[in-house]
Parts: structure tokens; C-alpha cells; sequence
């Protein structure tokens, strides 16, 4: 039996599903499992560069909230024909979505502010985290696909998608493309690259030697200039300006941004290991940190103790004179000969000094003194 393959993209004749009162719309549990698909991998990666896997927890707690708003007032600010005319309709993000911009942008800025109160670098953690935002961003498409909207210019291609006529009128397409049947399904086109590109920096991040937070500027780099290429195909609702879209010139700046901040985090020199002794081995031994901090006191009771071992070679002239006497008066009474006539004509030399020294305390102060 032969199975005929379709001619185009089907599109879901559904958006939402309910439990008992609940309504559970597509978009939003496809954005539920990427959030969830990032932490899971955002914790994996930065346990494996030996951070606490539990803080990406409460990161996570704070960014998502702040994506969620920050897209939301992009997508209000840069699309405000879009906005449901009712009183929430500029909360209604199942309503006309979320601005990626926005939301990477507040999520980023929240996030970097709970990293510093739990003392962690910032910068490795955004490299842990930029794979894991490109995979929730590739299952957060496909809610796209259940909502019918960014989509492409029509398209006779065998994957071109199928979008019904009430969809493109709201979709706020071009009056000559309204009764065409197949358009070219961005949002597809988009999965696929998010989930390469994430490939593509933990490959980097293997095999590289790259520089945090290196693989974020590249996160930002590539897909900011993934969008370039993708906004050249919507032909959805936008502002245009100088016959642009608005997205078009946004990419365009984050890209260059984004280039320029990888180039410049590589050519930062690498880190110095500190070389600091251990607080614990410096708080136990207090004479090593007297010492270190004083490098004349050290070194005189260095010399102190050279002293005490070994008196032979004190620079003391008194001690070097005394001991001489004891050998010499020693070798005096077993072996007479001129050199110890000489030791004892030093005594009595020594002997006489200090009788002239004693008569004159005023003469020897002086002559110290000047020495």
C-alpha cells in the first residue's frame, strides 16, 4: 500500500485543549517545555564547570517572569496595531506573542543581578546558559506553528505551510498575497538553526578554547544574524522603516554587537591564579606574617637565632675575644709555644681594656655613640 505524502505543511486545526475549565493553549505549553529543557541543561553544563547546579534554580525563578515581561512589552511597543482590543490585551501574550528582543534583553538584566548577589562569575554562567536559550527558543516555535503566524512569502516549495484564509488576514499580510495557498514556514526554518547552533557552541565549548563569556557574544552573533535572513522572508504585520522592518535593523546592530563583543572578550589575557598564601596556613602561623610584613625585623632575628646555634660565628667582638681566651688559656697549660704567649698577652691586653673602661664610663658612652 502506498501512503501519498502531502504537497505542502499542514496546519493544526487546533490551538488549544481544555481540562475541565482550564484552557491550555499550545503556545504557551510549548514555552513551558522549553523553559523547562533549558534549566535542565543550564544546570547539567554548569555542574559540569563545577557551579551549584541548585542556583540555576533560582535564577530561573526570577529571569522567567522578567522574559516574559520584557517580551511582552517589546512585542507592545514595536507592534501596537497588533494589540487585542480589549482591556488585557496588552498582557494577552497567547494573543500576538512575545518579542524575543525584549525578552532576552529584561531576562539577561534580572538574571546578571541575582548571579552577582550569589557571589557567582557572571560570565561563565552566561556561557553555560547560551546553548540551553537556543534549544527553548526552537521549542518555543513551535507554539508559532499551532498559532498559524510568522510565516514567510508565499511559496510553491514541497514544506511551503499552509495557512487558512482568516489567519492571513490576521496575520496583516500584504493585500496581493491574501489568496495564496502556501507561505514559507519561518518559524520551521528558525527551529532548525536554533537547534544547530546550539550544537554548534557546545561543540565551541569542547573543542575551543574559548574566553567567557565568548559563547554568549556568539549566541547573540549568530542568531542576530540568523534573524537578518529571516525577516527578509515575513511578510507579517511590522513597522517599517526605510522600507525595512524594524526587526531587520534591530538584528542588524545586535550582530555587530555581538561580533565585536566575542573579538573583544578573546583578546582580554586570560586570567592570573593568584598567588595569595591559604587565609587559613597564613592565620596560623602569625611570625611568617610578622616577617612578611616587616622585612628588617625578620631578618635581624634571623641573624638572633644564627647567634644562639653557633656563637663562633656571632659578629660580636666580645664573644669572639672571650672564647679565644678560654682555648687559648686551655692550650696554654698543655702546649707552651709562641702562639700562646700571643693568646696571653691578648687577655692581659683585654684585661687592661676593660679596667679603662670601667674608669671611664663617660669616654666608652661617647665612643659608642659615635660608632
Amino acid at each position: 500500500m502506498v501512503i501519498a505524502l502531502p504537497a505542502h505543511i499542514p496546519s493544526p486545526s487546533i490551538n488549544s485543549f481544555n481540562i475541565g475549565p482550564l484552557v491550555i493553549h499550545f503556545y504557551a505549553l510549548a514555552y513551558l517545555v522549553g523553559i523547562a529543557a533549558a534549566i535542565i541543561i543550564t544546570r547539567r553544563r554548569w555542574k559540569a564547570v563545577g557551579g551549584d547546579p541548585d542556583i540555576v534554580g533560582d535564577i530561573a525563578l526570577w529571569s522567567v517572569p522578567a522574559g516574559i515581561i520584557g517580551g511582552r512589552i517589546y512585542f507592545d511597543i514595536t507592534t501596537p496595531m497588533d494589540i487585542p482590543h480589549v482591556w488585557y490585551g496588552v498582557f494577552a501574550v497567547w494573543d500576538g506573542g512575545l518579542g524575543i528582543w525584549g525578552g532576552i534583553a529584561l531576562a539577561t538584566v534580572v538574571g546578571l543581578w541575582r548571579l552577582r548577589r550569589h557571589g557567582v562569575n557572571t560570565a561563565q554562567f552566561m556561557d553555560a546558559v547560551a546553548p540551553a536559550l537556543l534549544v527553548a527558543q526552537g521549542i518555543g516555535r513551535i507554539g508559532n506553528y499551532f498559532n498559524k503566524e510568522l510565516f514567510g512569502r508565499p511559496t510553491s516549495l514541497p514544506w511551503g505551510l499552509e495557512i487558512p484564509f482568516q489567519y492571513r488576514v490576521a496575520g496583516g499580510i500584504p493585500t496581493k498575497y491574501l489568496n495564496a495557498a502556501t507561505f514559507q514556514p519561518t518559524f520551521l526554518y528558525e527551529l532548525i538553526f536554533d537547534f544547530a547552533w546550539a550544537a554548534v557552541l557546545v561543540w565551541l565549548g569542547h573543542h575551543r578554547r574559548i574566553k567567557p563569556p565568548g559563547l554568549f557574544a556568539l549566541y547573540v552573533f549568530g542568531y542576530s544574524a540568523y534573524r537578518i535572513f529571516e525577516e527578509s522572508l515575513r511578510i507579517d504585520s511590522s513597522v517599517y522603516f526605510l522600507g525595512l522592518r524594524l526587526n531587520t535593523y534591530i538584528a542588524s546592530a545586535l550582530a555587530l554587537i555581538g561580533l565585536f563583543w566575542f573579538w573583544r572578550s578573546q583578546r582580554r589575557p586570560a586570567p592570573v591564579e593568584s598567588t595569595d598564601p591559604d587565609p587559613a596556613a597564613a592565620a596560623a602561623d602569625p611570625a611568617a606574617n610578622a616577617a612578611a610584613a616587616d622585612p628588617a625585623s625578620g631578618a635581624a632575628d634571623a641573624d638572633a637565632d644564627a647567634e644562639h646555634a653557633d656563637p663562633a660565628k656571632s659578629p660580636n667582638p666580645a664573644n669572639h675575644t672571650s672564647s679565644g681566651s678560654r682555648t687559648s688559656s686551655g692550650s696554654h697549660s698543655d702546649h707552651p709555644d709562641p702562639e700562646n704567649s700571643g693568646s696571653e698577652l691578648s687577655n692581659s691586653e683585654n684585661s687592661e681594656s676593660e679596667k679603662s673602661g670601667s674608669e671611664q664610663p663617660a669616654s666608652s658612652s661617647q665612643a659608642a655613640s659615635e660608632s
